[in-house]
């Protein structure tokens, strides 16, 4: 098919979809119930359903009553069991697939259920929206007159009982549409390369050879791939590569550090960043107008969601969407097409809208730091080092944070390893700017920093060349859906860190 003709068949189909998008954007309560009375409804039958009366097709109150909240442990041995080829248990259709996530660097390994309702109604589903919302705000768009160059997962899938894992990104490589096939960058034999550093070569040969239109991966290891192709063309910036290269679908991590350097790649005002929210076990959120920081929650991808209120007014109990409140950080908790039942994934957000209902990506449920009661999440963090960044014309590439426990008499504080691509010129006056930058983010932390009370001033080291890199490698842990664990109540992380970080 001639590009111009697809790319006007694939825009008009797509436009289509925002007809459906307006309908939970109008009803969002009455959808979010149908989809938990849909759930219900379909695993009347499994294990789950029976065990707690699905049947009857309980109201949302007493869904809660008997449903209890879960976190992966607590199903892990149901997920064993259908991996080794049970079925039924808490889905009613076949699941094959399992999604082995690199949300962490733990070794312990999560086995995600993935069922075909999931790959269909939510995954492919929210690839399309995306698509959707993306042209919708840019009519002039010529998304499809070239190819998506996307960076995904680097292992491959393994076979285990009559049933498959990896990557989610393999999982959906492997099962993609051919319209997705047609137009993404590098071919299916090199996304699903399992040794990342030859992939990355191989990437760069097919893709620098494409008329690349957009982009689409996490931001750290995009950014990685992209300085390559730099290194390799010897061009002083990617539209000189790819002249019509027009947006970066991004997610998996905070874009916030890496802003500066992707505009240095990309100096044209009108280049687009588009963000997403989604893990192995769904698709959340997808950012649905320019330059804007919000996500729209999707609320019609067979996903049921609840939050549970964090800090001093959370209470453990999870409220449905219809509670909510603005401004406050919430865990979210869902229960999905794959057979999650209140399932507490991990994340935590904030509500900036609720007409529609829009969020922000706030952290990690395990990845904060409050030692001393300080409540430090990502999203302090993230903001204060960009702040700073600015301030002292610096980059950063990775970075950790642990706490320094008290001993006798000595107080606590936060240690820091920093990876800079530009080192600033006087590191004191950076620990310096970054510690006000903190205290003026977030008051918990300036309360326990007043007088040095409880906390002294942050430690940071500066790091080597490539220690994050090295550090991942070393727990065969390279690749685009793997993250480094930005901050951490707990100094595993940052002791091997430590030990690795000689010059």
């Amino acid at each position: 098919m001639p590009i111009p003709l697809f790319n006007s068949i694939a825009s008009w189909l797509l436009k289509k979809r925002y007809h459906q998008i307006e309908l939970f954007l109008k009803y969002p309560l009455d959808v979010q119930d149908e989809v938990l009375r849909q759930l219900m409804d379909f695993s009347q039958d499994t294990m789950i359903g029976k065990q707690y009366g699905f049947k009857d097709l309980p109201k949302y109150e007493e869904f809660c009553n008997r449903v209890p909240l879960v976190s992966y442990e607590d199903v892990a041995p149901l997920i064993e069991r259908t991996r080794k080829g049970e079925q039924n248990l808490f889905w009613p259709t076949t699941i094959k697939w399992f999604a082995k996530s690199s949300g962490t660097t733990n070794a312990k390994s999560k086995f995600i259920p993935v069922s075909n309702e999931a790959l269909e109604d939510c995954h492919y589903k929210s690839s399309k929206d995306l698509l959707c919302l993306y042209l919708n705000n840019n009519e002039n768009s010529q998304l499809f007159t070239g190819k998506s160059l996307r960076l995904g997962g680097s292992k491959e899938l393994y076979e285990d009982n009559g049933t498959f894992f990896g990557d989610l990104s393999a999982i959906l490589i492997d099962n993609m549409p051919l319209w997705a096939e047609y137009s993404s960058t590098p071919s299916n034999k090199v996304s699903l390369m399992s040794e990342w550093e030859s992939k990355l070569e191989a990437i760069i040969e097919e893709s620098i050879q494409e008329n690349v239109t957009s982009l689409a991966g996490v931001p750290s290891w995009m950014l990685v791939l992209l300085n390559q192709v730099l290194e390799k063309t010897g061009k002083n910036h990617l539209f000189e590569i790819w002249e019509n290269l027009e947006v970066y679908f991004h997610g998996g991590v905070s874009f916030t550090p890496y802003r500066n350097q992707y505009k240095k790649l990309l100096p044209r005002k009108s280049f687009n960043y588009y963000e997403t929210y989604n893990a192995s076990e769904g698709f959340f959120g997808i950012q649905d107008q320019n330059n804007s920081e919000d996500l729209l929650l999707m609320l019609d991808y067979g996903i049921f969601y609840e939050f549970i209120p964090m800090g001093p007014e959370g209470d453990g109990k999870a409220i449905p969407l219809w509670e909510v409140q603005l401004g406050v950080n919430y865990a979210m908790v869902i229960t999905t097409n794959a057979g999650l039942w209140r399932y507490k994934i991990g994340d935590t957000v904030r509500f900036t809208s609720k007409n529609p209902y829009r969020i922000r990506i706030t952290g990690r449920t395990k990845h904060h730091i409050n030692v001393f009661g300080e409540e430090l999440i990502i999203e302090n963090a993230e903001e204060a080092l960009r702040q700073i960044c600015q301030t002292t014309d610096s980059e950063i590439m990775d970075y950790t944070a642990a706490p320094i426990f008290m001993t006798d008499k000595e107080k606590g504080a936060h240690e820091w390893i920093i990876e800079f691509r530009k080192p600033p010129k006087d590191v004191p006056h950076f620990i310096e700017s970054l510690d006000n930058a903190l205290k003026s983010l977030n008051s918990d932390y300036e309360a326990k920093r007043y007088n040095n009370i409880t906390l002294k001033m942050p430690k940071v080291h500066v790091a080597r060349k490539n220690l994050f890199h090295d550090w991942l490698k070393s727990k065969n842990k390279l690749g685009g859906q793997h993250k480094i664990p930005r901050l951490s109540n707990e100094r595993n992380y940052i002791e091997e860190l430590l030990q690795m970080n000689v010059k």
